[in-house]
């Protein structure tokens, strides 16, 4: 709830306070959506792994976005949170902390949960398809892909806002003019580079791509930005 007239508001304790585009007065963010996502990426990881052991591959199946996607929507949500093995997850998780936490706490639980499942979501179809519709043209001569699993994309969303839509980012942006098409320039070489330097055998290139372009264009945006409100 906002102040009335008599109330003194005392400053935020916040370590990372994020303006607002508007008054400028600080965002109120929780860290716990990080903390949610850490535990259905544990729990999905265990489920997993389990039907795997047990043989249960039409459950495993579930966690593992495969084409024609048609066929299966539920892992387009699914394969999001889901690992390949102990150290994907690891890794991953490393990453969510250090990219996510800021984000996390410059806006609501709901909204960072939802930004996470549809970069995640559309950086694993783009991987599918993109990577299939080359594979069908012999000329080309790109292998398709068979399956995607893992938070990478959704990972690498977050990098992408961070990067976009940090003070630094935009003090610039309003110190110096910059064209669009030299923006979409820039975005596009920074988020092949990050890709690139993230390559290796199994790795979903096209995906990590995806989810940091993605990411970059709602941080320009600020979409996740919220304003605090004050407490008496």
């Amino acid at each position: 709830m906002a102040g009335r007239s008599h109330s003194r508001v005392k400053p935020s304790p916040d370590p990372f306070p994020e303006s607002s585009p508007d008054d400028g007065s600080t965002a109120t963010g929780s860290s716990g959506a990080i903390v949610d996502l850490l535990v259905v990426f544990a729990v999905v990881f265990f489920v997993y792994h389990l039907a795997l052991i047990v043989g249960l591959g039409l459950v495993a199946g579930l966690f593992i976005l495969s084409p024609p996607v048609t066929d299966n929507l539920l892992s387009v949500v699914a394969s999001v949170y889901a690992h390949q093995g102990l150290g994907h997850l690891l890794s991953n998780s490393i990453a969510l902390v250090v990219f996510g936490w800021p984000v996390a706490r410059a806006t609501t639980r709901v909204r960072f949960h939802v930004f996470f499942l549809l970069t995640g979501a559309i950086a694993g179809l783009s991987q599918i398809v993109l990577t299939n519709a080359a594979a069908a043209a012999p000329i080309l001569g790109v292998p398709g892909t068979g399956g995607v699993i893992g938070a990478s994309g959704g990972v690498f969303a977050l990098f992408g806002y961070l990067i976009a839509s940090n003070r630094l980012s935009a003090g610039l942006a309003s110190f110096v003019e910059v064209p669009q098409w030299l923006t979409a320039v820039v975005f596009v070489g920074l988020a092949a580079a990050i890709t690139l330097a993230t390559a290796g055998p199994g790795i979903a290139l096209l995906a990590h791509f995806t989810g940091f372009l993605v990411g970059m264009l709602a941080g320009r945006a600020r979409i996740l930005h919220v304003g605090a409100s004050s407490s008496r």
